[in-house]
């Protein structure tokens, strides 16, 4: 894909990302250090420039997508779109208002983008647990079963990363929040999606800025090409790179268990502290497992995807 139809969709996906009005400091950051990460690692120095483009207002969202005249693009870049307002939940107003200028803005089909919008709620909104077991259904697993749980949760996230669907990014989180419930679960600890959520934010994992992360890499790294990615669309072509994901879920995982079976007794700066410590040694696990990793992502499918999200 040329530079100046990367640099448009990117601009949109950060556009996206700062239309929920909602000024949290701890996302900006984030997302800032991302355009920075990025630059450096794909030698794209304008990535720091469309950050500052955009949180100083001087680009314009109609400018942006003008510059993608390929129907594949634009589809694209809506899809990034709803992933990113779509990342800590349902879309508010004020993302719900970008969304709709955005469709008008690239000229998409009201049934195409409806199907995207669909296929976006139907991930983040997943119950956090399965509506057909009751939660006593089965015994609580032991240490090394939740070390196992994490380490395969780790291992499938790293995986869908490697996809080459846009969308399919979007299972990421919602798998995270389901593991996190089923740790606390696991340690007598009734959670909710907001507290989960909050958790999260606290541990200094960027929701919203997980998904520019996965989406950017994708994108500047080739592996979205042209063609716009949706779950239902040949899942399977499997990308060279290491897939970051894994490190996150690994070490968010292996938090919630010291945290939760400490009675939630961590304080922020500790939460923080543990999880830098820890996301250090899941890098060096990924690197040993990036293989695991590369095969699991051949045999996955949408059914699979979807299935995992919502049981």
């Amino acid at each position: 894909m040329p530079t100046a139809e990367q640099q448009a969709i990117l601009t949109i996906a950060l556009l996206a990302a700062f239309a929920d009005g909602s000024g949290d400091d701890r996302e900006r950051e984030a997302i800032k250090g991302i355009a920075a990460s990025l630059a450096g690692e794909f030698d794209a120095p304008q990535l720091t420039r469309l950050y500052q483009d955009v949180l100083l207002k001087r680009v314009d969202l109609r400018q942006a997508a003008a510059a993608l005249t390929d129907h594949s693009q634009r589809q694209l870049a809506y899809e990034m779109a709803v992933c990113v307002c779509d990342a800590d939940g349902a879309p508010n107003a004020a993302e719900r208002m970008f969304l709709d200028q955005l469709k008008v803005a690239l000229s998409l089909d009201a049934t195409q983008a409806g199907a995207i919008d669909r296929e976006a709620s139907a991930l983040v909104e997943a119950p956090l647990a399965a509506a057909t077991l009751p939660q006593t259904a089965a015994p609580a697993p032991s240490d090394a079963d939740l070390d196992q749980y994490i380490f395969n949760h780790s291992i499938v996230n790293g995986a869908i990363e490697l996809l080459p669907q846009s969308l399919a990014s979007m299972a990421i989180i919602p798998l995270q929040m389901k593991m996190v419930y089923r740790i606390g679960q696991r340690y007598g600890h009734d959670l909710d999606r907001n507290h989960i959520k909050e958790f999260i934010a606290t541990a200094g994992i960027g929701i919203t800025s997980q998904y520019l992360e996965q989406f950017g890499r994708k994108l500047l790294g080739g592996l979205l090409g042209s063609v716009a990615g949706g779950l239902g669309r040949g899942l399977g072509s499997v990308a060279t790179g290491a897939a970051f994901s894994f490190a996150t879920t690994y070490a968010l995982g292996h938090l919630a268990k010291r945290y939760y079976a400490g009675g939630r007794q961590m304080n922020t700066a500790l939460l923080q502290s543990t999880y830098q410590s820890l996301l250090g040694d899941a890098r060096q696990l990924q690197q040993q497992n990036i293989g695991l990793i590369r095969e699991k992502a051949r045999t996955l499918d949408a059914s699979q995807i979807m299935s995992m999200v919502r049981n």
